[in-house]
């Protein structure tokens, strides 16, 4: 399995590559489409991006942990997660990797 790690950088240069834009309006671009993703998770909506997954938030409610060091007990507050389902068509593709 590769450990590289897909960034920022990553997709603006893919943009660059595969649209051919500039390398700041690519950059311009990967920015925008991240901060708007990130706008409507904030706002509670759901993204949908087909053939890849959906994100969305999930709300978590309080409990009582325990720290496995210690065993001490804590408390927990709810929280709000994002989570990531991926679509059966992503799943498929890594699964034909998981093959090899």
């Amino acid at each position: 399995m590769p450990s590289s790690t897909l960034t920022r950088m990553g997709l603006g240069e893919a943009v660059v590559r595969e649209v051919g834009l500039s390398r700041s309006e690519s950059s311009d671009l990967v920015e925008r489409v991240l901060a708007h993703l990130s706008d409507t998770l904030v706002a509670g909506e759901i993204v949908k991006i087909s053939s890849f997954g959906t994100f969305s938030l999930r709300d978590k409610r309080a409990r009582v942990g325990r720290n496995p060091k210690t065993g001490e007990e804590a408390a927990i507050l709810p929280r709000r997660v994002l989570t990531f389902r991926p679509s059966h068509i992503m799943k498929d593709r890594v699964a034909k990797v998981n093959k090899r």
